[in-house]
């Protein structure tokens, strides 16, 4: 199949990298004397394509206006499933409005839910490619926009430790990840927190409790000025103490089925809230270090934060740059030689790499395995470490392995 129109669609939500992985797509596709026109608006622009008059044609100029360095898309996102739009012609529309502007294939940026429709479209016969992106990281191989929402729950977190040192107070901060916690725990390793609860490990409220108790008042009593704080970073998609989703039940599904996630940070200042209102010996923590004023302050105050799209938001990190323009350019190189209906991995060593959609958008969790250092580095997971660290030891030879 000769190319000479690439459509690039980024979809799901924003996140770093993305911008990085337009200009990957239209630089490498300007080497080939291969056009590329932004769909705008994810697949509700790709669903409405028939109604435009003309696309946005990345040439050299336009490329210039797309700073790479800048989280979101200059292509635009929306959460729109194809195969949920009520119209039984949807998919002759799609190929009838590609056909009008001489589109070739389609080059698409998204998570699971965007990878099972480009999928679904393949299965269609139309020439897709998946381009890895989700600030998550819950797919199987590593996607743009990870990195820099870790950087940036880092950032947050590392940043509210003056607030919450300057008021003694217990911070806890929700940040997103749906079910699964990689940035959660990521960005909360890379802040100092001192727990760090995920959906991946049930939440013993009792002891994450005593762990927060003694560290606070450790760091409080052996302040010189008296000064301490504890920061607690939660990933959206915790379950309450007897598994239930925390979600809006008033807010409507999206068109992938999923509920609106809400309340995880507030559902653990509750349960910490509860604990310290019954604790005897946190009146007398209070009296000691000359902060308990009767009727007034007589507890700690425990903050819920919710940074939210800021996480997703503002800039690039260095390797959502790197990674986001390889995928990007992998991707053409993909097409020209024919081969669709994939996810692209990597590009290593001038080889790459991709791996079937289907297996790409397969949920990946955090591995119990991979806390247990952190528990034994001081960090709370909300249960009890186990109390030897089993390791075991493997020497590798060969190529470099790389981070991403």
């Amino acid at each position: 199949m000769t190319i000479q129109n690439f459509g690039i669609i980024t979809s799901g939500g924003d996140c770093g990298g993305l911008n990085a992985v337009i200009k990957g797509v239209a630089l490498t596709a300007l080497k080939y004397n291969i056009k590329t026109f932004i769909i705008p608006n994810g697949y509700a622009g790709l669903y409405n394509l028939s109604k435009f008059n003309s696309l946005v044609e990345l040439n050299h100029h336009r490329l210039e206006q797309i700073d790479i360095f800048l989280a979101g898309s200059e292509a635009g996102n929306s959460r729109v499933k194809i195969a949920k739009i009520k119209d039984d012609a949807k998919y002759d529309k799609i190929k009838e409005a590609l056909d009008k502007f001489k589109i070739n294939a389609l080059l698409i940026a998204g998570g699971d839910d965007t990878g099972s429709v480009v999928a679904d479209l393949s299965e269609k016969g139309i020439p897709c490619i998946h381009i890895p992106k989700t600030m998550d990281l819950d797919l199987m191989t590593y996607s743009v926009g990870g990195d820099s929402t870790i950087q940036r729950i880092a950032q947050f977190a590392w940043d509210l430790k003056t607030t919450g040192r300057t008021h003694n107070r217990i911070i806890v901060i929700e940040v997103f990840g749906r079910y699964a916690g990689h940035t959660a725990f990521r960005g909360g390793v890379a802040c100092g927190a001192d727990a760090i609860l995920i959906p991946e490990i049930p939440v013993d409220f009792d002891y994450l409790y005593d762990f927060v108790k003694k560290r606070f008042i450790e760091r409080i009593e052996n302040s010189d000025v008296k000064a301490g704080t504890v920061i607690i970073i939660v990933a959206e998609g915790l379950k309450d103490a007897s598994g239930k989703e925390l979600v809006d039940e008033s807010a409507p599904v999206d068109s992938f089925g999923h509920k609106k996630l809400i309340g995880a940070g507030k559902y653990v200042v509750n349960q910490i809230e509860s604990r310290i209102k019954k604790d005897p010996e946190i009146k007398e923590f209070m009296k000691k270090t000359g902060q308990y004023v009767e009727g007034v302050y007589e507890i700690p105050e425990i903050r819920e934060i919710r940074p939210s799209h800021l996480v997703r938001c503002g800039f690039s990190s260095p390797i959502d740059v790197n990674f986001g323009m390889e995928v990007g350019a992998s991707a053409v190189h993909l097409a020209i030689n024919g081969i669709f209906g994939v996810t692209i991995v990597s590009y290593q060593n001038g080889t790459i790499q991709y791996m079937d959609i289907k297996e790409a958008i397969q949920q990946r969790l955090v591995d119990d395995t991979s806390i247990l250092l952190y528990e034994h580095l001081g960090i709370c997971f909300g249960r009890k470490p186990k109390e030897k660290l089993e390791i075991k030891f493997e020497k590798i030879s060969g190529k470099p392995i790389r981070v991403y």
